[in-house]
């Protein structure tokens, strides 16, 4: 009997495997670290062969875990980080690194080294940037490959695969060279509701035009969720499956936890009223629309990236839960982030919050762009900031740094909301997944600081759930990825927003947005343009 499916979720340091059963519920979970090579600042790259190593061993291990029987489970999807996988025409690794180690053949999706090739995309004004919210990032795969084309041109006739993480994986495991609707709709400049999808011209401009050919992408993507084939006797075996399970076109990570928190509401009239929030090492918001809604600074609209039939607009946060590991390891009074610092923090905030009153550190400002400002502004180039510090480098002193740095990723939150709501959205609603749902602070925060109600999933990882959804509907166990998702979501507490924190939060906005304007005018006189 074929009643369970397997999803895999490839994150930034790990690889994670659910079983589940049609109902959605999750029956085990296993995880396996990946490695990242980090040899220049903003290079990141992973060695693919040893994320594939990590998942098989993470599927494995979750059957065991689960006690389940590898012959029990009939379909298998894949979700990962929008990483750029380059192999050579024998299938081989192709190496995208600067120290020539082969094995390094994957573009990490936080790899900032293709900054002047996004703006070489962004100069093109082609219609592409329509879809991307007007300016191409260092974060897409284009402008990625673009660099390494340029500094690799030696090599670059022997490049024979190009792939998003995803869909590497998914080829891995059947042999398809089908790539997903959502990863290169979102990633790659291709237009899924036109036909060609691809647009060549603009390939052509930025100096990649043999990229369909030399890296087999088909003319047409393929929907999530489509039946891509069984599993080879090879990826069986590894996985401890049977060449009976099917696999499933995948998704992006932040997209599959959009489906897995809000597919079973995608086709209600109602859904512009609600953004998907999956907050981890960074953040991404999803809001899904009936109809294209292009928005500055916001990736998107993108057809059918999801769910069929829904636009998604994307916006993105490069660093949160990075930021507050970044903060504890900054300050004098920190040291190596784990889990316990992280709830030792949180407790002395509520501590400090409960004797001082609730304006804790109330001249302490951050702006949270240590990476660059993904939304909605656009800017790989933006700078952190940090006003209001003293010479205090107590525990409390970290402890109010950190609470004033989740104030600044919360506002980050409601500053993309309100570009999507001047273009058509009336969010009200947000749908949180990832890490975040373990720090009360942030949680707290995002009622608050956004004045939306916060709608927690009771489930144990929503990003697995949406891929297993996503494997159901390719295995046959229903008609349609909207059947299985209806059938498949999970619970959910409501958190309202406190009235009487609004004024609060409203000053902190105005010192927030002010501080972007001070920020560009210090660059301005800096740079000699002012």
């Amino acid at each position: 009997m074929q009643d369970l499916i397997i999803g895999v979720d490839v994150g930034t340091g790990s690889a994670r495997a659910g079983v589940l059963d049609t109902s959605g519920a999750l029956l085990g979970r296993a995880e396996r670290p990946i490695e990242m090579g980090q040899p220049r600042p903003n290079h990141a790259e992973y060695d693919s062969e040893q994320i594939w190593t990590a998942v098989c061993e993470a599927v494995r291990a979750v059957l065991d875990t689960a006690n389940v029987p590898g012959d029990r489970v009939a379909g298998i999807s894949f979700d990962a980080t929008c990483s750029l996988v380059v192999r050579n025409r024998d299938g081989g690794p192709w190496c995208v690194s600067t120290t020539g180690e082969t094995r390094w053949d994957t573009v990490v999706w936080l790899d900032h080294r293709a900054i002047a090739e996004a703006q070489v995309c962004t100069d093109t004004g082609h219609k592409v940037l329509g879809y991307i919210g007007g300016v191409m990032s260092p974060e897409m795969e284009i402008p990625k490959l673009m660099w390494l084309k340029r500094q690799f041109s030696d090599r670059w006739a022997d490049t024979g695969y190009v792939f998003d993480l995803t869909d590497f994986l998914t080829w891995k495991a059947s042999g398809s060279l089908a790539r997903s609707q959502c990863t290169v709709t979102c990633k790659w400049t291709y237009l899924a509701h036109e036909d060609p999808g691809w647009q060549a011209d603009f390939l052509e401009q930025v100096g990649v035009g043999d990229l369909l050919e030399r890296g087999r992408l088909p003319d047409r993507a393929t929907p999530i969720g489509d039946d891509l084939g069984p599993l080879t006797p090879e990826a069986a075996a590894a996985m401890g499956l049977s060449t009976a399970c099917r696999v499933g076109a995948g998704l992006i990570d932040a997209h599959a936890g959009a489906l897995g928190v809000m597919g079973a509401s995608a086709g209600e009239d109602s859904i512009d009223h609600h953004l998907a929030l999956i907050a981890g090492t960074s953040s991404c918001l999803m809001a899904l629309s009936p109809h294209p809604r292009p928005t500055p600074g916001v990736w998107g609209p993108y057809d059918g990236a999801v769910v069929p039939g829904r636009w998604l607009n994307e916006g993105g946060q490069s660093v949160t839960g990075a930021l507050l590991d970044h903060v504890i390891r900054l300050h004098g009074a920190g040291g190596e982030p784990n889990g316990a610092l992280h709830a030792r923090i949180c407790e002395r905030i509520a501590a400090l919050r409960e004797s001082g009153g609730p304006d804790l550190a109330a001249r302490l400002h951050v702006l949270p762009d240590f990476h660059g400002n993904r939304s909605p502004l656009a800017d790989p180039h933006a700078l952190g900031v940090i006003s209001g510090l003293d010479l205090d480098s107590s525990f409390d002193s970290l402890c109010r740094l950190y609470w004033r740095t989740a104030v600044a990723i919360a506002l980050g939150v409601r500053h993309i909301l309100e570009a999507l709501n001047a273009c058509g959205y009336s969010i009200d609603t947000l749908h949180v997944t990832g890490g975040h749902l373990k720090n009360p602070v942030l949680m707290e925060l995002y009622a608050d600081a956004t004045g939306c109600t916060v709608i927690e999933p009771q489930t144990d990882d929503a990003v697995l759930l949406g891929t297993a959804m996503v494997a159901a509907k390719a295995a046959g166990l229903f008609p349609t990825l909207a059947a299985a998702a209806q059938a498949m979501q999970a619970g959910a507490r409501t958190r309202a927003p406190n009235p009487a924190a609004r004024a609060r939060f409203d000053r902190d906005y105005a010192v927030f947005l002010r501080m972007h304007e001070h920020r560009r005018e210090l660059d301005r006189i800096a740079s000699g343009t002012a």
